[in-house]
This record gives structure tokens, C-alpha cells and sequence, in this order.
């Protein structure tokens, strides 16, 4: 664990600028405590569409009682975090993104995707689900990106979405901003929510019955998993 700030530079001293965080507090690894949204562009796909299937995803986790904080990513992407209440394992928050993901794809299937293989996307936002599975790290709020400019992954206000300019917000900006204006995640961690709602969005998919989705190739295969081959290999077959 990075505890202070020695632990910080000793990090960044071997070459850790990118810095991944855990879905997990280290006192309690059997349950994860956040839920993360990854609104990652495919080719084509420009920062207004990303930030246009933000307020769907707000949306859609507000119809059910949750509240979703946004952060940059460093790049070209936005991150939604769910703070949860420390109930569930990763295997059931991932199955709530996944269901999330379809849901908003049903709702803007011009511009969400839940496609797990790139041949399918398009010039779509894709939710990736599977920055939620078990032991997967996920760029953490304030690291630096190893890019040209030091860009920061940055917590913004909602308010902000509308003008929000990732490629402005570096390690010589993000300081003041936070120095001025405090926090925008502050409030997170005082606010843990219920999964359970969107989990009940997975239970109604089961049931009418859909798949799970497909798991990245370092993960067994899974139960209820489809075959793990791009859809055009598999019509080869």
C-alpha cells in the first residue's frame, strides 16, 4: 500500500507513473467496494460522444437510486465510480456492469456499445464491463499518465463535464484546481450505496435469458460465458 508520501516517491522512483488501484480495500480483499464505468472511445469516436454517454450512464444509475462520480482517465476516456457499501465480491460487480453496459446500449445503441470484441463496436463508446472482474486494476484518481504534458486521471464536478479538457489537466494544473477548489470526490466515501438495484437489472437478463459476457483471455473460462472466438472466426467455422 502507498501510505504517504514516502511510499509515493519510492513508486515513482522505480518508474511507477501510471499508478492502479485495487477495487478493494487492502483490510477486506473479499469484497470489492466500488463499481467503475469505463467509457473507453473506439476508433472514431470523439471526447463529445464520450462525454454524451457520461450523462446516459448518470442517467441511468440515478433512475436506480445511485450516484455515479466522473474522473478523467489521463487519455481520451471517462470514468464513473460507484463507492458501494462492502457487501458483494468483484464476480457480482462485474456482473452489474455488465448489465449496466447492455442496458445503455438498449437505450443508445448509436452510441454505447457493450461489444466485447472490437470488430463489433464501430465508432461507439464501449463500456468495459470487465474493469470491474476480480483482481483488476484500473488507472487511479490523481496518477499521472506517462504522456507528453504529465496529464492527470482527475475527479471532476458534474457541472464541469460540458467544458472538462482532459489534455489540460496535468501535474502543473491539477495542484491549484484542488488547491482552489477541494475535492470533487470528497463526498464519495461518506456515501457507500447498494448494489443491489443493478444487480437487479443482471437478474431480469439471467432470466429473460442472456449470457454472461465474455471474460479477457487471463480468466478461466467462466460459467454462462459465450465461446471465447471473434464472432468472424467463429462464422469461418
Amino acid at each position: 500500500m502507498i501510505a504517504d508520501v514516502a511510499h509515493l516517491v519510492w513508486a515513482v522512483n522505480l518508474g511507477c507513473l501510471g499508478l492502479h488501484v485495487w477495487p478493494y480495500l487492502a483490510a477486506d480483499p473479499e469484497h470489492a467496494d466500488e463499481l467503475r464505468i469505463d467509457l473507453d472511445p473506439s476508433p472514431g469516436v470523439t471526447l463529445a460522444m464520450v462525454k454524451e454517454a457520461a450523462q446516459e450512464a448518470r442517467g441511468l444509475l440515478a433512475e436506480h437510486g445511485v450516484s455515479g462520480y466522473p474522473k478523467t482517465t489521463g487519455r481520451n476516456g471517462i470514468h464513473l465510480y460507484v463507492r458501494l457499501r462492502p457487501e458483494h465480491d468483484s464476480f457480482a460487480v462485474r456482473a452489474a456492469a455488465v448489465a449496466v453496459a447492455r442496458e445503455l446500449e438498449r437505450r443508445r445503441p448509436d452510441l454505447v456499445t457493450a461489444a466485447w470484441w472490437k470488430e463489433e463496436r464501430g465508432a461507439r463508446v464501449f463500456i468495459d464491463y470487465n474493469q470491474n472482474a476480480p483482481h483488476k486494476t484500473i488507472i487511479g484518481a490523481w496518477s499521472v499518465r506517462p504522456r507528453r504534458g504529465a496529464q492527470v486521471s482527475t475527479p471532476f464536478r458534474w457541472e464541469e463535464l460540458d467544458a472538462i479538457d482532459p489534455n489540460a489537466l496535468t501535474l502543473a494544473s491539477v495542484p491549484g484546481r484542488v488547491a482552489a477548489e477541494g475535492d470533487p470526490w470528497e463526498a464519495m466515501a461518506r456515501e457507500p450505496q447498494a448494489l443491489e438495484p443493478l444487480l437487479e437489472l443482471h437478474r431480469r437478463d439471467m432470466e429473460a435469458g442472456l449470457m454472461d459476457a465474455p471474460w479477457p483471455p487471463v480468466y478461466p473460462k467462466m460459467p454462462n460465458e459465450p465461446a471465447r472466438v471473434m464472432p468472424s472466426r467463429a462464422r469461418k467455422r
